[in-house]
């Protein structure tokens, strides 16, 4: 089984989510899977021209070329795709949005309804990878993420496919406190859940109700990361506005 992450971060290798991306895998490694982790903030990714050139002049093929020309391959030889992320302004961060929309290529012009009285654009491929979504944001609790829940759940969707597991981390600036004494055996269990999570889409294409209930528990009580998130900020302000003096 070959699982491929799409990390679409704008810190690319410095942000929490790899952190998370990272766990996931080694998880996925261990029950078999062939995996990679495609940081896209490293790829040159043209915007999409909206020409409808992939469906009109050159079927199935987009006609900008740059690296996605070696990434949608890399795409449909998955069977697992992974979409990981954090949260920008209540949503995926516009690095992702670019990737996904250059997907377009992967269907067909022509309308359908689905099997829910909905409509959407005819698939290209008889089949699609599965979807998994890992995400992150820095503000404590779960409803940071519903407009990105329901994005990827749409998306799925559209790529006549399903949405396998979603991993969702408030806290997420939590992770820059992995040396903290206190923190650090939190974190690591943390970790061992998401390495848990990556085994378990592997073996059954799914996550089961309590790895997901696990998951999405408060890593400290929001009130004390919000307390010491403040303090750290406070402190990061005051030693810009030092260093520009």
């Amino acid at each position: 089984m070959k699982v491929t992450v799409f990390s679409g971060s704008h810190k690319g290798r410095e942000g929490n989510t790899l952190i998370m991306v990272e766990e996931f895998l080694k998880g996925a490694e261990e029950a078999g899977a062939e995996t990679e982790n495609i940081i896209l903030a490293e790829k040159d990714i043209r915007r999409c021209r909206g020409k409808f050139e992939c469906w009109l002049k050159t079927p199935g093929i987009c006609t900008i070329r740059d690296d996605m020309d070696d990434l949608l391959p890399r795409f449909m030889a998955s069977d697992i795709v992974v979409f990981a992320c954090p949260v920008y302004f209540d949503n995926v961060p516009s690095i992702m949005k670019n990737f996904i929309e250059r997907l377009a290529p992967f269907l067909l012009p022509q309308f359908e309804e689905d099997g829910m009285g909905e409509y959407r654009h005819v698939k290209r491929y008889e089949t699609y990878p599965k979807f998994v979504v890992i995400s992150n944001a820095g503000l404590p609790g779960q409803t940071n993420f519903d407009v990105g829940r329901l994005f990827f759940r749409r998306l799925a969707r559209t790529f006549h496919t399903e949405l396998i597991a979603e991993i969702y981390r408030g806290e997420g600036e939590i992770f820059r406190g992995k040396n903290n004494i206190m923190l650090k055996p939190l974190i690591g269990k943390y970790k061992k859940l998401l390495r848990s999570a990556g085994k378990e889409v592997v073996e059954n294409q799914a996550l089961s109700d309590k790895t997901i209930k696990d998951l999405e528990k408060p890593i400290v009580p929001p009130s004390l990361y919000i307390k010491f998130g403040n303090e750290e900020w406070d402190r990061l302000i005051k030693e810009y506005q030092k260093e520009e003096k």
